[in-house]
């Protein structure tokens, strides 16, 4: 992409209510554009994040054996009201009535419409176990929205749901994707600690959160240090053979939010493998059995011949949250630094003279083989200072810089920087698209 056709409206300042620094670097880099409280526009640099989070999402859920589905935003009330969660739900809720006078609401979450979708066509045992997920945009009606897309009011969620036979069988599903989210997490760059978790309103016996480190975390995690430095259970997962050790393996190693946290069980901990850190919420999923299956008759029957209600679970990943949190996570006083997995674009190429014959050759050289090797560059060929230039590309986070200017194609190099790193090396052209292109 040309940024000279493209649409990124960056800010030298965030407004005076962006509060932590993925809102104010998120509406400086033109990523998204308050629309109402909690409620926003993604601009184009901010939706090819978004996607890119998605579809790791996705393929990760795919690997985990889940299928995907595609629910509506608006739901029925007459569901919530046989799961007897219509009027308990609260505030949160945004009810409406559509021209019919019927009671509809936009949906928080999607438990009793895909409670009913699978009570409709699955009748036996031998259809077991099913994991339907969906990535949907959900509503809750927050009273104090803020935080941009850390707490908002409209938010894109991946929301998957099992359904077994029995409760081993549930957790065996409770298993894969308690892995899967480790996997998800990994590939987003972050280091995600399992901890468990109230189940809140959704409720269920069992329940884990995932929580990224992050300096600027809403909560405080208490965890012992060999579970933070464990890393995730990999793509070549046997997600057929029994999980279990691989999940206790990792619960047996202690982790708590504050609001969770045991005091004596952690001091118990050896001094040296106690270890404190900040933290957001990222994800969150649930075993709740027959919660949603007894009140709305989702049975099946067993191999006895009998009908016995499913056992369900839940769980939810914050895409549009994750944005924000691997900003939190991964930022510096430039700007945002992405994880190469969801950068907007491979690599920037910044011409320093527009107009030059020599700069604008090379340039157009060095994007057409970064476009024909996939890694979709932004070309800043706008005729604008090359401090402006370099701010923006710092700013808006893109992995590698490559870096062209009348000097450099007079000695027939260019410069070449990374990111995260900072560093920078004057290099060959073949040998900086080597380097970018791996």
């Amino acid at each position: 992409m040309r940024l000279s056709r493209y649409f990124m409206p960056t800010l030298r300042e965030a407004p005076a209510d962006a509060q932590i620094v993925s809102h104010q670097l998120m509406l400086r880099a033109g990523m998204i554009r308050q629309e109402a409280a909690g409620i926003y526009a993604w601009l184009p640099l901010g939706l090819k994040v978004l996607k890119k989070i998605e579809q790791v999402v996705r393929e990760e859920m795919n690997r985990a054996g889940a299928v995907e589905i595609l629910m509506p935003t608006l739901q029925l009330a007459d569901l919530w009201r046989e799961s007897g969660r219509y009027e308990a739900y609260g505030d949160e809720m945004l009810r409406i009535k559509d021209r019919h006078d019927r009671d509809l609401l936009y949906g928080p979450t999607a438990e009793e419409v895909v409670t009913d979708i699978f009570r409709s066509y699955v009748k036996s045992y031998k259809d077991l176990p099913k994991n339907l997920y969906n990535i949907q945009w959900k509503f809750r009606d927050e009273r104090r929205p803020r935080f941009g897309v850390m707490r908002g009011r409209e938010f894109l969620m991946k929301d998957a749901y099992s359904f077994d036979i029995d409760e081993a069988a549930a957790r065996r599903s409770y298993n894969r994707m308690f892995l899967a989210y480790l996997n998800v997490y990994a590939r987003l760059g972050l280091k995600a600690i399992p901890v468990r978790a109230d189940t809140g309103p959704i409720g269920g016996d069992l329940s884990h959160e995932f929580i990224i480190l992050a300096d600027t975390g809403e909560s405080e995690v208490f965890a012992h240090r060999d579970l933070v430095e464990m890393g995730a259970p990999g793509p070549d997962i046997d997600w057929d053979g029994d999980l279990q050790p691989l999940v206790d393996r990792r619960t047996a190693l202690y982790a708590a939010s504050d609001e969770m946290h045991d005091k004596a069980a952690y001091e118990a901990l050896p001094e040296d493998k106690r270890m404190t850190a900040r933290g957001i919420e990222v994800g969150h999923i649930f075993y709740f059995g027959e919660k949603y299956s007894a009140p709305m008759g989702a049975k099946v029957t067993g191999p006895d011949g009998k009908d016995v209600n499913v056992q369900m679970g839940s769980y939810g990943v914050g895409v549009s949250r994750l944005v924000g949190g691997i900003i939190e996570a991964s930022h510096d006083a430039s700007g945002i630094i992405w994880p190469d997995s969801v950068a907007p674009f491979g690599a920037a190429v910044l011409n320093l003279r527009v107009g030059d014959a020599g700069c604008d050759e090379v340039c157009e050289k060095a994007y057409k083989a970064l476009s024909d090797a996939g890694l979709d560059p932004l070309y800043d060929d706008r005729d604008d200072r090359p401090g402006a230039k370099f701010a923006a590309t710092d700013l808006v986070g893109i992995p590698w810089q490559l870096i062209v200017g009348p000097k450099s194609v007079a000695e027939g190099v260019v410069e070449l920087k990374r990111r995260a790193t900072g560093e920078r090396q004057t290099v060959s052209l073949d040998a900086a698209l080597k380097a970018i292109i791996g």
